[in-house]
């Protein structure tokens, strides 16, 4: 499992660490029962708070993507298909709404909008 902290970035640290392991488990690179590093060891590998390591895994079991077993450690959660599916359209409606505004803000329209989403697909295809 490989977490990359961008200090510069507006992101918390805590938050960053969730959606790096959520997008591994998510993309499948972490497997169903996987096991995930302990909140020691990821936060003496990160050099950051175990605090903040407690806060991200916290966080990530609550949105059901790992569960704990007291003296195991941590592992991936089982996952609806279903459900992780919902969870990624409602994350990129968000995305689509963030763009929504800030191409309003920078005055583009529709039409401009589906050109540069042309182009960027036209760019995946290659």
């Amino acid at each position: 499992m490989t977490i990359l902290i961008n200090n510069r970035s507006g992101q918390p640290i805590y938050q960053q660490i969730y959606s790096q392991i959520r997008q591994q488990i998510l993309s499948g690179a972490l497997a169903e029962d996987a096991a995930l590093p302990s909140i020691r060891s990821l936060a003496k590998d990160l050099r950051i708070s175990v605090i903040t390591t407690k806060r991200a895994y916290e966080d990530l079991e609550k949105a059901g993507l790992i569960y704990t077993l007291p003296g195991k450690g941590s592992f991936v959660a089982a996952g609806d298909p279903a459900l992780l599916r919902e969870d990624a359209l409602r994350e990129i409606e968000e995305h689509m709404l963030a763009i929504r505004r800030r191409a309003a803000g920078c005055g583009l329209g529709r039409e401009e909008l589906r050109e540069m989403y042309d182009l960027i697909l036209e760019d995946d295809e290659v």
